[in-house]
C-alpha cells in the first residue's frame, strides 16, 4: 500500500504567462506557493477476486474491468502512459474541493504518478513529476491548463518558476531569513466563495485572447521581479507585496470576462474598506478561493466582515509530494520444482 500527500498551491503573480501558448513565445514567469491543504492517495494492486479488475474512488466510484473505460481522465491517461497491466485500487482525499482554484487537479495527477512509480519501486525526480504530469494534463488528456500548478504541487515551497521560450521550465526558491518568512505567511487570509467552476473552460477563454492582452500580460510577469524584490529585500516593507496583489488583481480581470463576478467584485471590495491591502481570486477564475494579505492586527475584522464566507487558515509546505506510507507487496517467488 502507498499513499501520497501532495500540497494544493497560492498563485500570487505571473499567472497566464505559464501557459504554452505564451511562454513558448515570450517566456513566462510566475511566483507562488505551496500550502499545507493537501491531496492524498491511498494506492494498492487489487487482489484479483472481483468481478472488476479496477477501483477509483474519488467524488465517485468507478469499478471497471479495463483502463479504458475509467472516466477519471487523470486516472486513465496515467494508467495507460506507465503502462499498468495490473489490477490497481486507488482511494482520493483532498482537504479542499476540487474546481476551487488552488491547483487540485493538478496536485491529484502529480500525487497520482509519484504513488505509481513508488508501487513500482521507482523513485523520481521533483522535476521529472513535474513535467510528466504537464505533459499527461496539457497533451494526453488536453485539458487548456498552466505548467505552474504541477510545479508547485510536485516541488512545494516559495519559489519563481521560469518558464523559458524553448521549454525549459526552472524553479529558483525565494530565500528569506526565518523570522520574515514567518512574518510573510502570517499576512495572507484565504477564504472560499462557496462557487466551482471548471478551471479548463475559463482558462480556455484566456488562451484565447492572450493575443489582445499582451500588455496585461508583460505586466503581469514584471510584477514576479518586483514581487521577488519585496521579499528579499530586509529593508522593504512586506505590505508593499500586498499593494502589488492588488494591482495584479486589477490586472488578471481584464485577461477574461469570465473572471470575475458582481458577488466577487462586492467581497473583493468588502475585505478592502476592512483592512485588506490586497488580494485576488485563486486560479483560473470564476469561484473558488480568494486569498487577501492582511496586517494581523486587521484580521478580525476582515474575518467578521466575510462571515458569510469560509475561512480557512494555512501555512506554508515545503516538501512537495510526498510518498507518506510505503508498504510494498513482497511477492514470493515461484520455486521449479
Amino acid at each position: 500500500m502507498i499513499i501520497s500527500r501532495t500540497p494544493y498551491r497560492i498563485s500570487f503573480f505571473g499567472g497566464g504567462t505559464d501557459y504554452p501558448a505564451y511562454y513558448l513565445k515570450y517566456g513566462g514567469k510566475t511566483l507562488g506557493v505551496s500550502i499545507d491543504k493537501y491531496c492524498y492517495l491511498n494506492i494498492r494492486k487489487l487482489p484479483p477476486f472481483f468481478d472488476h479488475k479496477h477501483r477509483i474512488v474519488y467524488s465517485k466510484m468507478e469499478n471497471v474491468k479495463s483502463i479504458e473505460e475509467i472516466q477519471h481522465p487523470s486516472v486513465r491517461e496515467t494508467l495507460k502512459y506507465l503502462k499498468i497491466d495490473y489490477g490497481i485500487s486507488i482511494h482520493h482525499d483532498g482537504d479542499i474541493p476540487a474546481r476551487s482554484g488552488v491547483g487540485s487537479s493538478s496536485a491529484f495527477t502529480v500525487g497520482l504518478l509519484n504513488s505509481l512509480y513508488a508501487l513500482e519501486g521507482k523513485t523520481v525526480s521533483k522535476h521529472d513529476l513535474a513535467l510528466e504530469a504537464i505533459n499527461i494534463e496539457q497533451e494526453l488528456i488536453g485539458e487548456h491548463v498552466g505548467s505552474q500548478d504541477q510545479v508547485f504541487a510536485a516541488y512545494g515551497g516559495l519559489n519563481v518558476i521560469n518558464f523559458l521560450s524553448v521549454g525549459k521550465i526552472v524553479v529558483e526558491p525565494v530565500i528569506m531569513k526565518p523570522d520574515r518568512l514567518l512574518t510573510f505567511e502570517q499576512k495572507f487570509m484565504l477564504f472560499f466563495t462557496g462557487f466551482s467552476r471548471t478551471a479548463s473552460e475559463i482558462a480556455k477563454d484566456k488562451i484565447r485572447n492572450i493575443p489582445s492582452n499582451g500588455v496585461s500580460l508583460l505586466r503581469m510577469k514584471e510584477m514576479v521581479d518586483e514581487g521577488y524584490k519585496i521579499l528579499v529585500s530586509h529593508n522593504r516593507n512586506l505590505k508593499e507585496f500586498g499593494k502589488l496583489l492588488n494591482e495584479a488583481w486589477k490586472f488578471k480581470k481584464t485577461l477574461s470576462t469570465k473572471i470575475s463576478s458582481l458577488e466577487i467584485d462586492e467581497m473583493y471590495e468588502v475585505a478592502m474598506r476592512n483592512g485588506a491591502v490586497g488580494g485576488k481570486l485563486l486560479g483560473a477564475g470564476g469561484g473558488g478561493f480568494m486569498v487577501f494579505y492582511v496586517e494581523p492586527e486587521n484580521q478580525l475584522k476582515v474575518k467578521e466582515a466575510l462571515k458569510k464566507y469560509l475561512y480557512v487558515p494555512f501555512n506554508f509546505d515545503f516538501d512537495g509530494s510526498r510518498i507518506i506510507v510505503y508498504k510494498p507487496v513482497r511477492e514470493r517467488l515461484e520455486k521449479n520444482g
